[in-house]
């Protein structure tokens, strides 16, 4: 039954305000994306902005979750560019259940998302700094970071072992360990690329994925 009055229109300014924000980040960067901005940008107070997600934290959580569930539709309808992506969908609220399905987490599915955060540096910015601060449980971002990083885990998992009885990666492989290896590749990478444009961030991840099927 498609939802009505009140609460449909509440959902439908929380998607364009995400919207809007992934739209900023994307554009001028996280540090430089401020309440008033994305306040002006869709016609509210600031105060009105954040009536829909609490804190300014709590939206920029919220924004991670738009980007994963945009990395996911592309992941099913093939590549697009930042300027073809959209948070959210008419069919839920962004933002509002886990992102994707583990069974979409392939490894160069995996890789594909890698290769589309050189173009939004903002959004990486983002991902490293609130990963960081999540580190402490009480953070409003720790249970976001503690159930991605279980379902990119569980994701490339089924991945390798898919690879490994295609004869694509040896037998011999633990395919949690690697896939725990690859996550720390990529976040290692991005961090590094942050400091220094110049790091290829899916080549550093591409090349260790490329020795293991060597390897088969």
């Amino acid at each position: 039954m498609a939802r009505r009055g009140p609460y449909a229109k509440g959902l439908s300014r929380r998607r364009e305000i995400l919207r809007t924000a992934l739209e900023v980040i994307v554009r001028t960067g996280y540090s430089s994306a401020s309440v008033r901005e994305l306040a002006e940008r869709v016609g509210l107070s600031q105060a009105g902005l954040l009536h829909h997600f609490g804190t300014k934290e709590e939206l920029f959580v919220e924004v991670l979750r738009a980007r994963d569930e945009v990395d996911a539709g592309l992941a099913e309808v093939g590549e697009a560019g930042p300027g073809e992506e959209e948070a959210g969908s008419d069919e839920g609220e962004a933002g509002g259940a886990p992102a994707g399905r583990q069974e979409d987490i392939g490894v160069d599915r995996f890789l594909n998302i890698i290769r589309r955060n050189a173009v939004v540096p903002g959004l990486v910015h983002l991902y490293v700094r609130l990963q960081a601060e999540a580190a402490d449980s009480s953070h409003v971002a720790a249970e976001y970071f503690r159930q991605r990083q279980q379902r990119v885990r569980q994701g490339l998992v089924q991945a390798i072992s898919a690879e490994q009885r295609q004869g694509r990666m040896p037998a011999d492989l633990d395919p949690e360990a690697v896939a725990r290896t690859l996550m720390a590749l990529a976040d290692g990478a991005q961090a590094q690329w942050l400091h220094d444009p110049a790091v290829d961030m899916a080549g550093l991840v591409a090349g260790y994925v490329e020795q293991l099927r060597q390897q088969a």
